[in-house]
């Protein structure tokens, strides 16, 4: 017989149920104060179990705050679980649950403020003598804890430059940074601009940045003017450290070099710089959670608060932020506030992000992911409670700001932020945080580029397995050490972290940026936005199909006359083979293929031959060009398929094990893990699966997922989650058995289950090695076996969209499919309908974002967006295998896992960009096509690998869909 002390945790006295300390089995025998109680299910450790008798209807209490009522009368003992806990529990294969519910969450009804009632208190003693700590000195605000060359992309698009331009310098003992992120590379003005420019502003004037160098690229809307102009508006103050502003204007490599000569006289005055004794006033922490479990509120975010009342002892800042994870603790946060006005800010931070959440369709009930559920935190309630503890009860809330604001003043603060922990960070980064507390429960691994993070971890056991990645085990307060001892002991390595000493996420030299993305909506829509009580739910099928991206027919336009069936006068033309493959030119044998289905809307009839372009109706055959598709091309035998290439594929389920796959999949391809069963290992890191709203943008990104893992290229592919997201390894499984898949056919690994990074890496490792099979083997085949997608960006001629619709015409004839973005270029164009269609009329999406098509043929995919990043990775989703664009007016960035073939007909473009061409395009629609086809054919049999996968300038992608928000 276990005794209650043994076992469960009352986190304040008072409370009507007790979290248990570890897992109880059914029929366990426990010592109430003499009383012996059987427990009739099990109970998770983490999870609530009742410790004195509720009646029904009662509330629930847990720090004295109700988060859920009782559906039955609940004696001593009885596991609390509540609808969507038991689904969570149950859905991992737990045994000894009960049958049903014991609890309904309390509903979220808005917080209403006594004015009357409210404590104006005072804030925490300062200490006599305030203490210091060694940093490095700044010309204006706080001194930095740390001193490094920062690299900022101003938007997505120059991300991949940073991240190259700092693998130039990785010999300098990690003092040059780069900053990529995937906000700012859409068409037109983004809803997050104003958040966007003052989070970039902030990182430029952050006391850790000894120097920096803001990079654009041309015709960005968000560019390093835009940032210099709002700073002005704004009333920043200027750069002081070494800074220059670069706007790529040439190729990769010529770019990378001027780039690198700004960089290195930085480079010797940035190591010259010593650090000094500075007050701890110029300590500014940021107070971050992640991976949150039920003993959050209890141990690590007690203890960080408690040390981050003594930086503010010592005069220093401390800045909650995660405003969604407050929603249902209005009461604790302000029960101690400095006046009237910050109160009311507050409560109207609360309220608008709840509008913006609910314009999308959504509650910040979706806010607890699957493992904070799973680990004990039922709903959103429990939740921001436990994270409200980070504000220490003897400590004044100050001030409230935007995200990425800069500081008002001292003492505590709370910022305006998401709950997507990386978001948040960057928010409180920009707002001038020099250093980060991060409380964990399952053991989040997150950190900062620029900022030391120190990780406080909420129980021993989490710590023992993950002490490489951890920094403080605040679980010792569970097993009897007092509060006092670890905070003493905390704020003395605080201060060892501020003056130099590494943090282990330091140690591990892994780090990740995301500002808060962009949302589509920007007020409430009929049929899509709910109110925001909390109690209103949507059906994901009650929305508008479009809005929601709801899957198509999958087959391909039916399309008279045209490229499907080759009639209306234009004649089958040849696909080119690469050029090493010595053959002489033939023409096509392949037939021409029929449409696949009618399911499709009508088209207008193709128009007479005489009101099509003269280049299309008189086209001559592409003879010149080489080898016909008929069996030029040199592509692979794989397993059971014909494929351009056989990938080992690490897919991160969730962004915060994006960076570790990436690692992970570069050690895999240097020491050849898969040896010869893989062409190639990829690794395909994103912002998605965590701290994201679920619904139809869920769907879009499950959808995409199962897209890559079961990619005809994809030879062997494995998961790897972080441990404590939404969308965890048992999400995936249970996703590939409704796709009709086999899960035991890919490898499953835990950064957080297994143990840390070395691990996790030896899990990965022994997985892909565990395989006997036969290398791929070249095979001559056609241009049928490819799915290939066209895009245009930029100036486009009226002979290039008739190019590349002959491309495209030839592809379909010999079998293959082709795709296109609804938002591209070429649908737009009239002149490429004609010669790809016959017609003029405008198409619809076949497919959406993602989606595997059901039939070959012209396919329409559907584009939530304009974005490039996204757009190629819901190519690549969908199934295809190369993606052709013609560029005007700049280049590309390729992406991890297809190829992107580029060309250009415009002189400007070559003239300027001519480096990171792959091929030139001149003359009339049948020589640009041929030149197009030609790249096809090399990249697929792999004797052409692309400029931009070449330089290293790649990406990858997921969208949000236009209902997908941040929480």
């Amino acid at each position: 017989m276990l005794r209650f002390d043994e076992i469960g945790v009352l986190p304040e006295p008072g409370d009507n149920v007790a979290i248990s300390s570890r897992r109880l089995e059914a029929g366990t025998v426990l010592d109430f104060a003499g009383t012996p109680v059987t427990l009739p299910h099990t109970v998770l450790e983490g999870h609530r179990f009742v410790a004195r008798p509720v009646a029904t209807g009662e509330p629930l209490l847990s720090w004295n705050t109700p988060f859920a009522r009782a559906l039955r009368d609940l004696d001593v003992g009885d596991y609390v679980c509540t609808p969507t806990s038991l689904a969570a529990v149950a859905a991992r294969g737990v045994a000894g649950l009960p049958a049903e519910p014991s609890a309904e969450n309390e509903p979220l009804d808005p917080y209403e403020l006594d004015e009357s009632a409210v404590r104006l208190g005072q804030q925490v003693t300062s200490v006599e003598q305030p203490g210091t700590f060694l940093g490095y000195p700044r010309e204006q605000g706080p001194a930095g804890t740390r001193n490094h060359v920062v690299l900022l992309a101003t938007s997505s698009r120059s991300s991949g430059f940073v991240t190259e331009l700092a693998k130039r310098f990785a010999g300098t003992d990690g003092i040059v940074v780069p900053v990529a992120h995937t906000e700012g590379g859409e068409d037109g003005t983004p809803n997050n601009l104003p958040f966007l420019l003052a989070t970039l502003a902030g990182f430029a004037l952050n006391p850790n940045v000894g120097a920096v160098l803001i990079v654009d690229t041309e015709g960005d809307l968000v560019s390093g003017r835009a940032i210099q102009e709002f700073m002005t508006e704004h009333g920043y103050p200027p750069i002081r450290v070494p800074h220059a502003y670069f706007t790529r204007r040439a190729g990769f490599e010529s770019d990378l070099v001027a780039a690198g000569r700004l960089i290195e006289p930085w480079l010797p005055v940035v190591a010259a710089q010593e650090r000094q004794e500075v007050p701890l006033a110029d300590l500014w922490i940021g107070l971050q959670c992640g991976g949150s479990d039920a003993f959050s509120g209890v141990s690590a975010n007690p203890l960080s608060g408690a040390v981050a009342r003594e930086v503010i002892r010592h005069g220093g800042i401390a800045v909650l932020a995660e405003t969604d994870e407050l929603i249902g603790a209005e009461g604790y946060v302000l029960e101690n506030v400095r006046d009237l006005p910050t109160a009311r800010r507050f409560l109207r931070t609360i309220q608008s992000f709840k509008d913006r959440v609910g314009w999308h369709g959504h509650t910040a009930e979706g806010n607890p992911s699957g493992g904070n559920v799973y680990r004990g935190l039922y709903n959103i309630v429990l939740k921001s409670v436990g994270a409200a503890r980070k504000l220490d009860r003897d400590v004044r809330l100050d001030h409230v700001i935007d995200y990425a604001e800069r500081m008002p003043g001292h003492g505590f603060v709370f910022m305006d932020s998401p709950g997507n922990d990386l978001e948040s960070v960057a928010g409180q980064v920009a707002s001038g945080c020099n250093l980060i507390f991060f409380t964990t429960g399952n053991g989040s691994i997150t950190n900062f580029p620029f900022v030391p993070t120190i990780k406080f971890v909420t129980t021993s056991a989490r710590y023992a397995l993950l002490h490489a990645e951890m920094d403080v085990d605040a679980g010792r307060y569970l097993t009897g050490t007092p509060m006092d001892d670890l905070t003493a002991e905390t704020f003395a390595l605080t201060v060892e972290i501020a003056s130099g000493r590494p943090s282990a996420g330091e140690r591990a030299g892994h780090s990740q940026v995301s500002i808060w993305r962009n949302w589509r909506q920007n007020g409430p829509r009929e049929g899509i936005s709910i109110t925001t009580d909390g109690r209103t739910t949507r059906n994901i099928l009650d929305l508008p199909a479009e809005d929601r991206d709801a899957p198509l027919a999958g087959t391909p336009l039916q399309l008279a006359g045209s490229a499907g069936s080759q009639e209306g006068g234009a004649e089958s033309f040849a696909a080119p083979e690469a050029p090493a493959s010595g053959g002489e030119a033939t023409t096509s044998s392949a037939a021409p293929k029929a449409p696949a289905s009618s399911a499709a809307p009508a088209r207008e009839a193709p128009a007479a031959a005489s009101e099509r372009p003269a280049t299309v109706a008189a086209a001559p055959a592409l003879s010149a060009a080489g080898p016909a598709g008929a069996t030029g091309l040199r592509l692979l035998r794989v397993d059971d398929r014909v494929v351009p290439e056989a990938v080992g594929l690490i897919l991160p389920t969730s962004l915060c094990s994006g960076q570790i796959a990436l690692r992970l999949a570069a050690q895999g391809e240097l020491e050849r893990w898969a040896g010869d069963s893989v062409t190639r290992m990829v690794a395909l890191p994103h912002t998605e699966g965590c701290g994201s709203s679920g619904g139809a943008s869920e769907e879009t990104f499950a959808r995409t997922m199962l897209g890559y893992l079961l990619h005809p290229n994809t030879r062997l592919a494995l998961l790897l989650e972080h441990g404590c997201e939404k969308t965890h390894n048992d999400y995936f499984r249970s996703r590939l058995v409704e796709a009709g898949a086999d899960p035991s056919r890919f490898g499953w690994a835990s950064i957080q289950a297994d143990g840390g990074l070395d691990a996790v890496t030896g899990r990965v490792r022994d997985w892909f090695g565990s395989f006997d099979l036969p290398a791929p083997q070249e095979v001559r085949s056609t241009l049928g076996e490819l799915t290939i997608a066209l895009e245009a960006r930029g100036r486009l001629t009226t002979p290039t969209a008739e190019a590349l619709a002959i491309t495209g015409r030839e592809i379909v004839a010999a079998g293959g499919s082709v795709v296109l973005s609804s938002r591209g270029a070429l649908l737009a164009s009239e002149a490429f309908r004609y010669a790809a269609f016959g017609s003029p009329a405008e198409v619809g999406p076949t497919i959406a974002h993602g989606q595997r098509f059901t039939a070959n043929g012209w396919h329409v995919m559907r584009m939530p967006g304009t974005d490039w990043m996204e757009t190629v990775t819901g190519f690549g989703a969908g199934g295809v295998q190369q993606v052709v664009a013609h560029v005007a007016g700049g280049t590309l960035s390729a992406q991890r896992f297809v190829p992107v073939v580029e060309f250009s007909n415009d002189p400007e473009t070559v003239a300027q960009y001519g480096d990171d061409l792959d091929a030139v395009a001149s003359g009339n629609a049948l020589e640009q096509a041929s030149v197009a086809l030609q790249a096809i054919a090399a990249v697929a049999g792999r004797q052409l690998v692309p400029k931009a996968v070449a330089s290293g300038n790649v990406g990858f992608q997921i969208t949000r869909g236009l209902l997908g928000t941040s929480m």
